[in-house]
């Protein structure tokens, strides 16, 4: 077995007994199919809740990353991590056949979206049909990978039964979205509640006692097609006002109002509104992506949803609108992109984490490029990015030294010193904050 940590000398807790009377005994609680952004994380609070655990990551170097402690994670989960690899009850492994050892399998593995916003769904189809030559009776089988509604059934329920496994009886089929905000350490995921549902209602209550192994609440739908809604309701209500948001801030920028003062006002209703602020795009896993999930599903059942649509557009559209932005403050200045030096500070997808996808920062530049700019960025977080063209950028590690005519403030990070940037620097500032850079030009 290809392992980098593997002990499992201490003797198992007791597994409950399911219907039949020839369940085998279980070396692992529960099996982590994925150690990414959500993998390793709700492998670290399984641990944090007793469970044995086992995480199965397919890449010996992110493997390897996480042992040397550096993977990308809050500093509560840093400290749970150099816990867990001092533990028997830990264990990484890129060995698929120790899935089977598991009384649980949870599939946490990125759902993207290709050039073209058509979901692709080959990693999840390939980890769920690992999933399904690995299932032994007594197990509790589920996904938490944001995808289309119908998904578990389709990659998991059909499949198992063509095995012969009876779902409910045999093997327990459940969905349950992740709920992790990356970078963010104002909620612990035990606090944050789960939605579960279960292929049958047997499915759901072995769900529900997995995800109390460390979840506080767990709600119940009753069906896998109304948690996986759920998910797609929530990060498509988040696009949804979020493109709103960047449409308001163009609106006061044309009336000269500043739309944070406005959106802290509407912010003292107490019932009714809900406050999202503008910024240069949206990027990460989920906001980008989940909602081309449901147009997808849509689109082959002929049914519209031209909101969801047009905020998905109007998104897809900002980076180049920062872009236009910049053109505007220049040729305001009687200037135009062509040889002009821009800096990008900051070009992960949101403050405090080391995360590229979907990152609005990468289309900015490549935006900046084609007319003409000499671009740089600073970030910390990264060494060099590769743009869609190829073109490889090298950090900014002198930032005074780049001589930039003009600077975009993208990402600002906790900690990040900006007292460099002169008082009579051109900034254009896509965060929308004041505090940052008082003198900046608003997006």
């Amino acid at each position: 077995m290809t392992s980098i940590i593997d002990r499992r000398d201490s003797t198992p807790d007791e597994i409950p007994v399911g219907p039949r009377p020839d369940r085998p005994t279980f070396d692992y609680d529960v099996a982590i199919i994925g150690l990414g952004y959500v993998g390793l994380p709700t492998a670290l609070s399984y641990f944090g809740g007793g469970a044995r655990v086992v995480g199965l990551e397919i890449s010996q170097r992110r493997l390897e990353q996480i042992v040397r402690g550096e993977a990308d994670l809050l500093e509560r989960d840093q400290l749970r991590l150099s816990d867990a690899m001092m533990s028997e009850t830990f264990t990484l492994t890129t060995e698929v056949s120790e899935i089977s050892k598991a009384k649980a399998i949870i599939v946490c593995v990125p759902t993207p979206v290709d050039d073209f916003l058509v979901p692709d769904l080959s990693i999840l189809r390939a980890a769920c049909a690992m999933v399904v030559e690995a299932a032994v009776p007594g197990q509790t089988l589920m996904l938490t990978s944001t995808t289309y509604v119908g998904c578990t059934d389709d990659l998991l329920v059909k499949p198992l039964r063509a095995r012969g496994l009876a779902i409910g009886v045999d093997v327990f089929v459940a969905f349950s979205a992740e709920r992790i905000d990356p970078g963010n350490a104002s909620f612990d995921q035990s606090d944050v509640p789960r939605v579960v549902g279960g292929a049958t209602p047997e499915c759901e209550e072995e769900a529900d006692r997995l995800l109390r192994r460390y979840a506080n609440t767990v709600h119940h739908v009753g069906s896998l097609a109304a948690a996986e809604m759920t998910k797609l309701l929530e990060n498509t209500f988040r696009a949804v006002n979020i493109a709103l948001a960047n449409e308001f801030a163009d609106i006061c920028r044309s009336l000269d109002i500043d739309v944070n003062d406005v959106i802290d006002a509407a912010s003292t209703k107490p019932y009714g509104f809900m406050a999202f602020r503008p910024g240069p795009g949206v990027g990460g896993h989920c906001i980008p992506c989940d909602p081309h999930y449901l147009l997808w599903q849509l689109k082959k059942t002929r049914v519209d949803a031209p909101l969801i649509e047009e905020a998905m557009s109007a998104i897809a559209r900002r980076p180049r609108q920062v872009v236009e932005r910049v053109r505007d403050v220049l040729s305001q200045r009687s200037h135009g992109l062509g040889g002009t030096r821009v800096l990008v500070v900051g070009i992960s997808y949101k403050p405090n984490v080391a995360d590229l996808r979907e990152s609005p920062a990468l289309e900015i530049l490549s935006g900046l490029r084609e007319h003409g700019a000499v671009v740089g960025f600073l970030d910390n977080h990264f060494d060099l990015v590769t743009l869609a063209d190829g073109h490889v950028l090298q950090a900014v590690t002198q930032p005074v030294a780049f001589n930039a005519d003009l600077i975009i403030l993208h990402t600002t990070h906790e900690g990040v010193d900006l007292s460099w940037i002169p008082g009579d620097q051109l900034v254009i500032d896509t965060t929308y904050n004041h505090s940052v850079f008082p003198m900046a030009v608003q997006l």
